[in-house]
C-alpha cells in the first residue's frame, strides 16, 4: 500500500482537529450526555469510519479496504469489552457522572498517543522479523483461552498498574477532588487531584489492553497506516458509547466468548501465515511450508462480523430470559408473603435486602 506523505498529513490533521473540537465541547460544558446525544455521536463516528473505509476501498483497492474494515471491527469490539473495566475505574474512584466525559476523553487521548508508539514499534518488528507472527499467534490463542476460562472480572479483581502506583507515590496528591480540575491548592500548596490518577488509569489500562489488540490487527493487515487509523476510529466515539450502552454492558454476557473466537481465529491465521513465509531454521529446515493456506481477507471479515453478531444476539436472548425468570421468581416470592387477610403488606414488615451489584471488567 503506497500512502503518500500528503495522505498521512491530511489524516493526522483531521483526526487531531476532531479531538480538539471534542475537548472544547466537553471542557466548555461538563455534563452527562443523554441517550439521544450519545446515539448521535456514536452514529457520527461509526459513519465516519465507514466513509473512511469506503475511501480506502476506492483509492487503494478492495484488499486494503477489506483489511481496514476487518481491523476496525476487531479493534472496536475489543474496545467495547474495555468499557467494562472503565465502569470499574469510575466506580472505584467515585467519579461524578457529569465529569466522566472529560476523564474518558483525556484518557483516550493518552491511550492514542501511547498506542501510536506501540504501532510504530510493531510495524518495525513485523517488517524485519516474520517469525514474530509465531509469537503473536501463540499470544492471541493464549488470550482467547483466558477469556473462555475466566470470563469477565468483577470490581474486586481490579488491580492498579505500576504507572498508577508510581504516580501516587511521586506526585503531591490532594486527598479530595476539586470538580474536574487536575490541580488544586490546599493551604497555599499546589497539589494534584485524584482526577489525574483516574485519567492515568483510563489511558494506561487501555494501553495494557492493546497488548492483545495490536497483535490482532497485525494479523489482519501489515500496513501501518491501516493499523493506526483502525485503532483511532475504534477509540474515537468510545466515550459516547460508554454512556450509550450504560446498563446494556451487563447484558452482553457472551461478548468474551465471541471475542475469544475472534482472537483464536486471528491467532491461527497468524500461525498459517508464519508457516507460509517461514524462515525459522528448526521448522521445515528454514523453508516455507507449502501446505499452509492463505486466509483471504473476505473470510476474515466474514468470521469476525458473523461471530460478533451471533455473540450479541445470543447475549440479548439469554439476558432477556434471565430477566423474565428473575421477575417470575420475584413475583412468586412476593405472593408467598402476602397474608391471606391483609391488603398486601409483607409478613415481616421489612424490605428485602438489596443485592450487591457486580460490575464487569476486562477478561
Amino acid at each position: 500500500m503506497n500512502v503518500s506523505t500528503l495522505e498521512w498529513t491530511i489524516t493526522l490533521v483531521a483526526l487531531v482537529a476532531l479531538l480538539v473540537v471534542d475537548l472544547l465541547i466537553v471542557g466548555r460544558r461538563p455534563h452527562e450526555p443523554s441517550f439521544k446525544e450519545s446515539s448521535l455521536w456514536v452514529t457520527f463516528y461509526v459513519g465516519l469510519a465507514v466513509v473512511f473505509g469506503i475511501w480506502v476501498y476506492a483509492s487503494h483497492g478492495a484488499q486494503y479496504g477489506g483489511e481496514f474494515f476487518a481491523g476496525w471491527l476487531t479493534e472496536y469490539s475489543l474496545s467495547v469489552d474495555n468499557l467494562f473495566v472503565f465502569v470499574i475505574i469510575m466506580a472505584r474512584f467515585a467519579v461524578p457522572r457529569m465529569y466522566q466525559q472529560k476523564v474518558l476523553l483525556v484518557g483516550i487521548v493518552i491511550a492514542l498517543i501511547m498506542r501510536g508508539g506501540f504501532i510504530a514499534a510493531g510495524a518495525a518488528v513485523v517488517s524485519r522479523f516474520s517469525w514474530v507472527f509465531y509469537l503473536f499467534g501463540a499470544f492471541l490463542i493464549y488470550t482467547a483461552w483466558g477469556l473462555v476460562k475466566h470470563g469477565e472480572d468483577d470490581e474486586g479483581d481490579y488491580k492498579e498498574n505500576i504507572m498508577i502506583r508510581t504516580a501516587r507515590r511521586i506526585l503531591p496528591m490532594s486527598p479530595q477532588s476539586d470538580g474536574a480540575k487536575l490541580t488544586t491548592r490546599v493551604n497555599g500548596r499546589l497539589l494534584f487531584t485524584p482526577m489525574l490518577i483516574v485519567m492515568i488509569a483510563i489511558g494506561t489500562t487501555d494501553l495494557i489492553f492493546a497488548l492483545d489488540s495490536i497483535p490482532a490487527i497485525f494479523g489482519l493487515t501489515k500496513e501501518p497506516y491501516l493499523v493506526f487509523t483502525a485503532n483511532v476510529f475504534a477509540l474515537m466515539g468510545l466515550r459516547q458509547l460508554y454512556f450509550l450502552l450504560g446498563g446494556l454492558l451487563d447484558r452482553l454476557v457472551y461478548l468474551s466468548i465471541g471475542l475469544s473466537v475472534v482472537l483464536a481465529f486471528i491467532g491461527v491465521k497468524l500461525f498459517l501465515e508464519a508457516l507460509a513465509t517461514n524462515n525459522v531454521p528448526f521448522i521445515n529446515g528454514g523453508e516455507p511450508v507449502g501446505w499452509a493456506p492463505h486466509v483471504p481477507i473476505w473470510l476474515s471479515l466474514t468470521v469476525i462480523l458473523g461471530t460478533l453478531i451471533v455473540a450479541t444476539i445470543a447475549s440479548l436472548i439469554k439476558s432477556g430470559r434471565d430477566a423474565r425468570a428473575e421477575a417470575a421468581l420475584a413475583s412468586a416470592a412476593h405472593s408467598s408473603v402476602q397474608p391471606a387477610s391483609s391488603g398486601g403488606t409483607q409478613a415481616s414488615g421489612e424490605a428485602p435486602a438489596e443485592q450487591p451489584h457486580k460490575v464487569r471488567g476486562q477478561g
